[in-house]
């Protein structure tokens, strides 16, 4: 009888325990996802990866998160099939109930941890992320979890695809001493080109890295009176008109604030240091957080917003960076300190890698497209992504207004010529063109039946 008593005493603790379990709603916000990508920045920010690097790192884990809505929410269309070599990923396991908007976060979190050094960061926000979800409804994370680390797992092996781990092991870029006109490493800390086999990586949307190659810039010439010169003698005039004003230079302000550079040399007499900010594309991706938000994006909307913006970025690096060690341009500022000013320096530091196109140009235009192409025209925004690095907020009427003043902002800046500028971002907007025109997200039946 004893025996009986603790067997029914037993029986009943588990049934207690099973009852007071917790079975919650987990409910995912677009605020959650806005999160991650920010951390993903931050991350990235933390171990200096380069601008066509950074944009890869953005583009997959917005792709895996927005696969597994697009299985579940009728107003979007699989990529599976329209993206490069990517296959459908695997069908969630059934009866099981899966959170989508879970297991499309902890992909994003999966993927965005193998492709950046800092693991630990990704790691340490994931778990506080997990435990939350944990005590909120157990079975229903767990499954999702689950299902979200497989849908990582089939992005990780498609990703592994695109030539970038090859890319690590090839040649670094031969700088031609002899050739006037090609491009020599820069002060204050003369890097050598970064990512000079860019082009060898697998596109997203366009056909290849020379598809939208643009027209070259002007033949070399430094007499006084060629095309070339004049480009070279207009940014020093530029750059010294800007300057004289001080403080109150618009230009100059506008120069900064698009500065976008991940790695900034600062030398104080023996000692070197290098100052951290966000890339171009992190910058447009920081927009596309705005207008999610001004628009009350809900969570799939805001997944489909970063992924069609993440994935005209990388390409727009790809067909730039192609261009760039193509045509080997020399930077303005070797030829203003060779052949007119030996004293003068740029507005802004010169990244190292060939001067043409302006891959600031470039991005913008294909962001801008894609943004406007999701939110429309004349979608006017306060653009605050620059405050955490001390610089104030700036107000735009449209997405082209800002590609607009972002590529005019290389010439401020002191980096690029007027045809980097002004080729870059027509390149830009042309791939941009394409990438929207051919890439089918919005289930079209549905959009008209809504």
């Amino acid at each position: 009888m004893k025996m009986k008593s603790n067997v029914i005493l037993l029986f009943g603790i588990f049934i207690l325990m099973a009852s007071c379990e917790k079975n919650e709603p987990i409910t995912i916000s677009p605020e959650d996802y806005h999160a991650s990508v920010d951390k993903v920045t931050e991350v990235m920010v933390h171990d200096i990866f380069s601008p066509p690097v950074a944009s890869r790192i953005y583009a997959y884990p917005n792709i895996a998160a927005y696969e597994i809505l697009a299985l579940k929410d009728n107003r979007y269309n699989s990529l599976a099939g329209q993206v490069s070599e990517l296959t459908p990923i695997p069908q969630p396991p059934g009866p099981v109930n899966i959170n989508t908007e879970l297991a499309a976060l902890v992909a994003h979190i999966d993927v965005s941890r193998r492709l950046i050094f800092s693991e630990d960061k990704i790691k340490a926000f994931r778990d506080s992320l997990y435990d939350i979800w944990q005590n909120q409804n157990p079975k229903v994370f767990e499954a999702s979890r689950d299902y979200g680390l497989q849908v990582a797992e089939h992005i990780a092996a498609w990703m592994d695809g695109d030539n970038y781990k090859q890319t690590r092991t090839m040649p670094k870029f031969t700088v031609d001493s002899e050739d006037p006109s090609r491009w020599q490493p820069t002060p204050p800390a003369y890097m050598n080109g970064i990512e000079p086999h860019w082009n060898k990586i697998r596109p997203f949307v366009i056909d290849s890295a020379s598809q939208f190659r643009p027209t070259p810039p002007p033949p070399f010439s430094m007499e006084e009176g060629s095309d070339f010169y004049k480009e070279v003698k207009e940014v020093y005039d530029i750059s010294k008109e800007i300057t004289a004003k001080g403080d109150e230079s618009e230009e100059v302000a506008i120069a900064q604030f698009w500065d976008c550079n991940p790695y900034v040399s600062v030398t104080r007499g023996h000692l070197m240091f290098a100052t951290k900010k966000i890339t171009p594309g992190a910058h447009w991706i920081g927009i596309t957080k705005i207008a999610s938000r001004k628009t009350n994006a809900d969570f799939a909307e805001t997944v489909h917003a970063y992924t069609k913006t993440s994935i005209a970025i990388a390409d727009a690096f790809i067909s730039c960076w192609d261009e760039k060690y193509r045509s080997n341009l020399i930077r303005p500022e070797t030829l203003i300190n060779v052949h007119i000013d030996d004293s003068w320096e740029p507005v802004l530091q010169t990244p190292p890698f060939p001067e043409y196109t302006s891959g600031h140009s470039v991005v913008s235009g294909a962001a801008a497209t894609a943004l406007t192409e999701i939110f429309g025209d004349n979608f006017a925004f306060d653009d605050d992504t620059e405050v955490a690095y001390g610089l104030p907020v700036r107000s735009f009427n449209s997405f082209k207004e800002a590609a607009d003043e972002a590529a005019i902002s290389r010439m401020y800046g002191g980096i690029h010529y007027r045809a980097a500028v002004e080729v870059g971002v027509k390149q830009g907007r042309d791939l941009g063109k394409f990438v929207v025109n051919n890439l089918k997200m919005k289930n079209e039946k549905q959009v008209t039946s809504n």
